[in-house]
Order: C-alpha cells, then sequence, then structure tokens
C-alpha cells in the first residue's frame, strides 16, 4: 500500500521500520517541526524525521506547525496520493479534511486499552494509577480524541518495577507489529464510504464505561510529595521516569529506580527489597532517611510503609546508585 506516515518521536521509529520493511511504499512523512535544544540551542529533528531520511531519504518529510490551519500542506499531502494515513504519537490532532484524504483511512497506533487512557500520556498514567495490564489499540481515526472504533488489539502486563521506558519500549514494538498485520486486512476490506469499509473489517466501537482521560503533565506532577503512601509514590516515580525529583539539601534530586517496602509485595520485589521490606520500620516524619543500607541505597520514611531509593541523579552530578548514591548524598 501507499502510506503517509505520521509519527514524531522515537516511540513511532520502529512502525515507521517495520511498515517500510514489509514492503509498504512511503509515500510522505509528517513530523513536528526540528526543536532547538542542548547548550548550543542547535535545531534537531525529530527521531522519526531523522529515521526517514536515513531510511528512505527520497520520500519527502513535511513539518507542519498546525495541520489544521494549513490548508497549502493539507492539499500537498492529498496530492500524495496515500492510500492509507497510519499515525503513531504525531503529536497533533488531524482536520475532517486530513482524515478523509485516503481512499482506505487514517489509522492509529495508541499505546492504551481504548477507552482507557485517551489522550497524549496513556504510559505514564497508566503507570501512575497502577493498572495491572496496558496494550495496543490499532484504530480508525475520527475527528474526537482517540474516540474510533478499534480493529486490532493486544494486552501486555505491566510490572511493579516496570519504569514508562520500560514500558514505552514493549508497546512501541508490539505497535509496529499490530500495524503491520493490520494493513493487509485494511486492504483487503477495499475503499469505499467509512461505515461500509468498517463493517467489512467487523471492528470494535468503544463502549461508554471505563473512559479516562490522560491529561497533560504539569510541572507540579514531577515533584514528589513524601506524605503519600510508598505504593503511590512508587508509582509516579517509575510513571514519570526519569522526570520525578524532590529536593535535597537545596539541589534537585532525581528519583530513577525506587522499590516500595510493601509487605504483601514481597514477591514482586528484588531479593534487597523483600528482605526490608519484611522489617519494622519506626515512624519517623515522612521524606527522614531511615537507613542508608551499604551496596543497595537509602530507606526513605512515608507516610505508610518506605520506600527504597536505589538511583538517583543530584543536581549536577550523574546517576548512581548503591554505595555511590549513598556517598553522593551524604557528601
Amino acid at each position: 500500500m501507499k502510506v503517509l506516515f505520521w509519527g514524531t518521536p522515537a516511540y513511532a521509529v520502529p512502525s515507521l521500520e517495520a511498515l517500510f520493511e514489509a514492503g509498504h511504499q512511503l509515500v510522505g512523512v509528517v513530523t513536528q517541526p526540528d526543536r532547538r535544544r542542548g547548550r548550543g540551542s542547535a535545531l534537531i529533528p525529530s527521531p522519526v524525521k531523522a529515521r526517514s531520511l536515513d531510511l528512505a531519504p527520497d520520500v519527502p518529510v513535511f513539518t507542519p506547525q498546525r495541520i489544521r490551519r494549513d490548508p497549502q500542506m493539507q492539499a500537498e499531502l492529498a496530492a500524495l496520493g496515500a492510500d492509507v494515513s497510519v499515525v503513531v504519537a504525531f503529536g497533533q490532532l488531524l482536520p475532517p479534511e486530513v482524515l478523509q484524504q485516503p481512499p482506505f483511512g487514517c489509522w492509529n497506533g495508541h499505546g492504551s486499552l481504548l477507552p482507557r487512557w485517551r489522550g497524549a500520556g496513556p504510559i505514564q498514567w497508566s503507570l501512575i494509577e497502577g493498572d495491572s495490564e496496558t496494550g495496543v489499540g490499532i484504530m480508525a481515526m475520527e475527528v474526537g480524541l482517540d474516540t474510533g472504533p478499534v480493529l486490532l488489539e493486544r494486552t501486555l502486563p505491566i510490572g511493579l518495577l516496570d519504569t514508562a521506558a520500560d514500558l514505552s519500549g514493549r508497546l512501541s514494538a508490539l505497535t509496529a507489529e499490530l500495524l503491520v498485520e493490520a494493513l493487509p486486512r485494511i486492504e483487503a476490506a477495499g475503499p469505499g464510504p467509512e461505515a461500509e469499509r468498517l463493517a467489512r473489517l467487523q471492528i470494535r466501537r468503544q463502549g461508554e464505561e471505563g473512559i479516562t482521560l490522560a491529561r497533560l503533565l504539569t510541572k507540579e506532577d514531577y515533584r514528589i510529595d513524601w506524605n503519600g503512601r510508598a505504593l503511590a509514590i512508587h508509582r509516579r516515580i517509575m510513571g514519570l521516569h526519569p522526570g520525578a525529583y524532590c529536593m535535597w539539601s537545596g539541589k534537585r534530586l532525581k528519583l530513577l529506580a525506587t522499590e516500595p517496602l510493601v509487605l504483601r509485595l514481597a514477591a514482586q520485589l528484588s531479593p534487597d527489597a523483600a528482605e526490608l521490606s519484611r522489617r519494622d520500620w519506626p515512624k519517623v516524619e515522612p521524606g527522614s532517611v531511615l537507613e542508608r543500607v551499604r551496596g543497595v541505597g537509602l530507606v526513605i520514611a512515608t507516610s505508610g510503609c518506605p520506600l527504597l531509593l536505589r538511583s538517583a541523579q543530584l543536581e549536577g552530578k550523574g546517576p548512581t546508585s548503591g554505595d555511590g548514591l549513598i556517598q553522593q548524598l551524604n557528601a
């Protein structure tokens, strides 16, 4: 099929590669504009743009500021004659004029089990809220935010110690796999009016129950409040990895790896943490260091069970763990 691919972050790169390797013809790639990053404020292309230029240098790359407000670019994309549009973490809503262009429709690889976690941050919120599983849905796109019917869906378990980066990598690979599986089915169903195409595909409509929105995260979301419960704090740190932080002697301390010392979770913890969870810890001010465990890390008090801090990065320093972390935070 002739594919117009829409995507921006590293999460979308495996899908771009998989569609290309499966023999589909890329007629264009749409991604977010280059951004200024680093000390020199150099313009850096998105991961999708960079990979597209390596993978298929002759394929045009489009970087609209706002595709909804750019009728000229909408016309340029229509002129490509794509059979289908594939969207993976593009970062902008597509207007009706764009959704109606390809004869086989616009399809989105979304990293959640819809209708749970519609929106831009499903991976982070599934971890923060302690979901036991998540997955990928290949969805026919509508004007609404992730409201379209689902063609294919696959689940993945979420482990207690999974970070957002861990889960993102697994979901990214699964998205690519399902898109390669979905496109031949979409092609076999044929073009035509949307209702008829979707009926031929026997697609699943989303229900009205269980709808949750993955709201945009704010700066305050990333600051850890030790007055919470250990499990909730741990989930937030894992979900916001590597951005969650607290203040330590007036400096920002990024919290990179933790384990909640909750006895009922001992089977899911590392051996060190499981052993620590069996101890009777005193109740002290949340945020206080209860113990520095040699070779392991720091045990921090919360409003309930303690939290084991295994890895962190102090402002101006590199990431460290175990004894290195203890030494760094004792300095």
